[in-house]
């Protein structure tokens, strides 16, 4: 069953966070959230341009391979994009790509033509520029949205994964790609975590999605959760670099995926703040 936190820890403007008992709670709900902004984007602009990251976060679109989804989504107006990708084969065990074919696209009737995977026989550097061209001439044509804020496409969704240090996409904590503001897509050589090489989406792109959904699960995440969603000024515990705390819509809406356990820190410091109220009273 899905929880809500107390009160002392509203999420900010435009966002919303959604706590849950089990994993399987949370596969339940992000296919009706995934299958809801799906239908509304297909129906506002005839085509869902969807982004995904990579690890674990594909086997949370499993429920979307079953019923009723896989009859009732319009499959057709899909388009496949990934915020990250590592630098490798795309029959490399480490690729994005490999990992969503085998656990999610090949059990979807997604067209072939309507996924977007990087050129993994260019450099690092090349398949930056290569795939930000390629979205540059889809967003010409609109498959894929622009705000008019930023004008940077804008994405009916990117789905995202945080890591245990706050990291998101391949954005990791005070790394120079969270400085990149005129690049659509970046790379990094260096990434602290392997492989090194990756390509990413910079911070603009990801805030001008019209919807953007952050998975966190486990306890190992609690911390970095705790810090990306607090109000809790710049300090030790709420650092201006973390990443997932720079994921900030321009004019989209934010929802968190949590389990419980990522969510403790913030139940916890809630609960204490009850405590406190109680009190005062």
């Amino acid at each position: 069953m899905e929880r809500e936190i107390a009160a002392s820890y509203e999420p900010k403007l435009n966002s919303e966070i959604r706590i849950f008992e089990s994993s399987d709670e949370i596969l339940t709900d992000l296919a009706e959230y995934i299958s809801q902004v799906s239908e509304i984007s297909v129906k506002e602009r005839g085509y869902f341009a969807i982004a995904l990251s990579g690890g674990s976060l594909v086997s949370f679109l499993s429920k979307l391979c079953e019923a009723p989804y896989i009859k009732t989504l319009d499959w057709s107006k899909w388009y496949i994009f990934w915020s990250d990708e590592r630098a490798v084969a795309k029959n490399h065990a480490d690729s994005n790509y490999k990992l969503t074919k085998e656990g999610f696209l090949s059990k979807v009737p997604i067209m072939s033509g309507h996924v977007y995977s990087i050129n993994d026989s260019a450099t690092v550097e090349d398949a930056a520029t290569d795939y930000e061209f390629v979205i540059r001439q889809l967003v010409k044509i609109r498959t894929v949205g622009v705000s008019e804020s930023t004008d940077c496409p804008k994405f009916d969704l990117i789905l995202l994964s945080m890591g245990s240090d706050g990291h998101v996409a391949s954005l990791f904590p005070s790394h120079q790609a969270l400085e990149v503001k005129d690049d659509w897509v970046t790379y990094i050589t260096d990434s602290p975590q392997p492989p090194p090489e990756r390509i990413t989406f910079t911070l603009p792109v990801i805030n001008s999605a019209s919807n953007i959904a952050i998975l966190a699960m486990g306890v190992d995440k609690a911390n970095a959760v705790h810090s990306a969603v607090s109000d809790g000024g710049d300090g030790p515990d709420a650092p201006a670099s973390l990443p997932a705390r720079m994921v900030q819509p321009t004019d989209g809406k934010l929802v968190w995926f949590l389990d419980k356990e990522a969510a403790s820190s913030l139940e916890a410091l809630s609960d204490d703040a009850y405590q406190q109220q109680r009190r005062e009273c």
